[in-house]
């Protein structure tokens, strides 16, 4: 169907991340081509059509002076619709924000618990929460730099959050000094650590220059490496992986039960990656170092 733009209601267009250089690219393709796919609205609780997707083809639209925009009736009510259209976009360029948005307006107008957020999403709760707490933990500051890409999404729900809710003012000074740089998930943990154990002085050091306190880090990680021999830089990886294995195996004993089916699938992919590289490391030992002997009993104390 054909509508005029007054009989739209756009009540979800805060919703949507804005790509100035997208938008323009629309513009262009519109005005060359004309509009090739409907919008989605669907008729509201106030009987007016809300927009659920399609929010850069009606600005385009505009900015070509059209008068008119085709759009096709979804026949659900307004929070399925979000649901159903969020689902439809999974793995476009959506974003752990923008989820957010969408989560805390269901919540919102249409008073759905967390549970309830996570069911229609075959999600966890603890998804749902970290997606909320983003919006709702995160100073202004954080989560421009979040949706700008400088700072990921998941460095910023496990480190940035638990630091504003502790101390706001170190996470806007933090994210601040970081800009206009994007920092990695390990450097932001780095720096997380540094603020959460580290002394006076290397606080300080932290708020005021991030970048030259991770160059001094990695530059005393390089020379301590430079010291270790090939055997002890080679023993001290396979204890990681002994050491990574015990704490995997001890979490999923702690939140097998909690997993959805999505989540199921994606740690069983993991596990079978982790299986084939290291089947590959014990053959490759078997074939280097041949039998150990009495000296390769395993010294594991929960293996006793």
């Amino acid at each position: 169907m054909e509508l005029e733009f007054h009989q739209l209601e756009r009540r979800y267009e805060a919703l949507r991340r804005r790509d100035p250089e997208r938008e323009r690219r629309l513009v262009a393709s519109l005005a060359e081509r004309g509009q090739q796919q409907p919008i989605v609205v669907v008729t509201g609780e106030d009987g007016r059509l809300a927009v659920v997707d399609g929010y850069k083809r009606v600005r385009a639209l505009q900015t070509l002076r059209q008068d008119t925009v085709l759009a096709t009736r979804w026949e659900l009510g307004e929070a399925d619709a979000l649901v159903l259209e969020r689902l439809m976009r999974a793995g476009d360029a959506d974003d752990a924000l923008e989820q957010g948005l969408v989560l805390r307006e269901l919540r919102e107008r249409f008073a759905l618990t967390e549970a309830e957020l996570a069911e229609r999403f075959d999600k966890s709760v603890s998804w749902v929460s970290r997606r909320l707490a983003l919006l709702e933990a995160l100073p202004a500051e954080a989560q421009e730099s979040v949706r700008g890409r400088k700072i990921g999404a998941h460095a910023a729900a496990k480190y940035l959050v638990p630091l504003a809710r502790a101390k706001r003012e170190e996470c806007v000074a933090l994210v601040k000094a970081l800009a206009p740089r994007t920092a990695t998930s390990r450097e932001v943990a780095s720096l997380y650590e540094a603020l959460v154990s580290g002394s006076e002085q290397t606080r300080a050091l932290v708020l005021r220059d991030p970048w030259l306190f991770l160059r001094a880090q990695a530059e005393a990680k390089r020379a301590k490496q430079r010291e270790r021999t090939p055997h002890e830089v080679l023993l001290g990886e396979l204890g990681a992986v002994a050491g990574i294995a015990r704490r995997a195996r001890r979490r999923l004993g702690e939140v097998a039960a909690q997993l959805c089916a999505n989540e199921r699938r994606e740690l069983r992919r993991a596990v079978v990656l982790a299986r084939t590289e290291t089947d590959a490391l014990i053959l490759r030992c078997d074939k280097e170092l041949g039998d150990a002997g009495p000296a390769a009993e395993s010294h594991d104390p929960q293996t006793a």
